[in-house]
């Protein structure tokens, strides 16, 4: 159907990133439209999957303080929506005892008074059964930390986001953006009019940017998502309060590895490597590396003697991230300039992170939002 509508704000891609910032802008009575390339519900970007952590075991205090907000509002939208998004499991983060990274983690949590409980070599199978710590290798656990369920909060949103007049409009591709004090975007199905675009559409942000003459140095790879079967059932299940975990450094690998307990598939504990390789959005499944399914599988034999040390499900997330510092400071630096170019558009990067701290970022994006506005 063909449309030709006028909005305040146009949002480009209904992940999490895209479907909250358009809610936050309808809470706000902005009228809006969420536009999707693919018909939703769709498993072909960073957003599906039933579970994500929620902690504030970070090495930085910044995230430590982000989430603390964060909590918030995801427990605001349980209340308007009428649904569970949240269960507390626990955070049991593992790493060499000496390492910088672990030892920021645990500062963190102390300076920031997150609710812990450290563990040491002759206690921890009393409260962590089913898990080999290794030798030199610390623990802790973050009491408050656990799993966030993803398809059931972005359903939420987007369900929130329409009760309040908002307007969703999925596959429908975007093929032409237009900057100017009125920003003019073309999809497959017809053309929108808006004073601002937020573009929020992942690993295919530069397909749509090059539209404004902007490219970011980004990198799609590609995660396999892993779950791994119990030898026997329940030993690692989410109702007999197994936690959440990350390995911070293992002997397999210095990328973090981390796991959630057996939840969304009976009787399969999902562990993942926490970096994958570099694959296209579009052919996302002719990227057949399983160097991080080797790691995993030496690392689950060695560490989680419970589970068969070889994946039953192997799923799919893309991460867009930057590939460097540098690059971090580039993107910056570009960002800006595409302000002074072309100022009523938004551009919002979604990184492996994002799912759990999407409430902060897009709440704390409204307020600059509002206050340019």
């Amino acid at each position: 159907m063909s449309t030709n509508q006028e909005f305040d704000c146009v949002v480009i891609g209904a992940g999490v990133q895209g479907s909250f910032a358009a809610y936050q802008l309808a809470k706000h009575k902005q009228k809006t439209a969420l536009l999707e390339q693919f018909v939703l519900p769709h498993t072909r970007g960073s957003s599906h999957g039933q579970t994500r952590i929620m902690r504030k075991a970070y090495a930085e205090d910044f995230y430590a303080n982000m989430m603390d907000e964060t909590y918030e509002l995801w427990a605001q939208l349980e209340r308007e929506a009428g649904v569970k998004l949240y269960r507390q499991t626990g955070l049991l983060v593992m790493g060499p005892e000496k390492s910088h990274y672990f030892e920021q983690v645990k500062k963190t949590l102390q300076r920031n008074r997150v609710p812990m409980v450290t563990l040491t070599s002759d206690n921890f199978n009393q409260h962590i059964p089913h898990v080999k710590l290794t030798e030199g290798d610390g623990a802790v656990v973050e009491v408050t930390a656990g799993v966030l369920y993803a398809d059931r909060a972005l359903k939420a949103a987007q369900a929130q986001f329409q009760k309040l007049g908002g307007v969703i409009r999925d596959n429908e591709m975007v093929t032409d953006i237009k900057p100017g004090p009125i920003v003019t975007v073309s999809t497959s199905a017809g053309v929108y009019r808006a004073k601002r675009v937020v573009i929020t559409a992942g690993p295919w942000a530069n397909r749509l940017l090059a539209h404004t003459g902007l490219q970011l140095p980004l990198e799609v790879v590609k995660i396999n998502v892993c779950y791994w079967k119990e030898k026997a059932p329940g030993s690692y299940d989410v109702r007999r309060r197994f936690p959440c975990f990350i390995s911070t450094e293992s002997q397999e690998s210095k990328e973090h590895i981390y796991g959630l307990p057996s939840n969304e598939y009976p009787g399969l504990m999902k562990i993942c490597y926490h970096a994958g390789s570099k694959a296209d959005p579009d052919q996302r499944d002719q990227q057949t590396d399983r160097s991080d399914i080797d790691i995993l599988q030496c690392y689950v034999k060695r560490c989680f003697p419970g589970l068969f040390p070889e994946p039953a499900v192997v799923e799919s997330c893309l991460y867009t991230v930057m590939a460097s510092s540098l690059d971090q400071s580039l993107a910056s630096f570009c960002v800006n300039s595409a302000w002074e170019r072309c100022p009523p558009m938004t551009f919002h990067l979604s990184e492996s992170d994002a799912f759990r701290q999407t409430p902060n970022q897009l709440y704390r994006a409204w307020t600059g939002y509002s206050s340019l506005s």
